[in-house]
């Protein structure tokens, strides 16, 4: 499955969507409409930052990395994830996907199914993200 894994370990509670859904992501690291609440801050104790996002069908990130890596859970609708030269996997409610530390990658909805996720960044005392260039729509499509 190359440098991400995707757990297929399901998470088994019923959706509901008690965070709010936040500020509007910057057209500057996304394509699409992408929604973002922080749910918990940085600090030097934890050194972890998490959030929920909502992608609207077709909204996706830009390619970007973070210094200690990233874990998504998947909590409702489908999508995908790609990193950098592997092919695009397919996302569901109940995956956890883990990215790897320093590898360019991108997550973001399906065409026609928004996704909601919450991400996790730990050991933010090495960063948070650095975000590249966006994802083509050739790329976003490609199976």
């Amino acid at each position: 499955m190359g440098a991400a894994r995707i757990l297929k370990r399901r998470i088994r509670t019923s959706q509901i969507l008690f965070f709010p859904k936040g500020t509007l992501g910057s057209a500057e690291n996304f394509t699409g409409k992408v929604w973002n609440v922080g749910l918990v801050e940085n600090d030097s104790v934890y050194n972890t930052v998490v959030g929920n996002v909502y992608f609207e069908p077709g909204a996706r990130s830009n390619w970007h990395k973070h210094p200690a890596g990233q874990i998504l859970i998947i909590t409702d609708g489908a999508g995908y994830h790609q990193i950098k030269c592997q092919p695009k996997q397919i996302l569901k409610k109940g995956d956890i996907v883990k990215c790897p530390a320093n590898v360019e990658h991108w997550h973001g909805a399906s065409p026609d199914t928004g996704m909601l996720q919450i991400y996790i960044l730990p050991n933010t005392e090495k960063g948070i993200v650095t975000w590249l260039q966006k994802v083509t729509d050739e790329e976003y499509g490609k199976k």
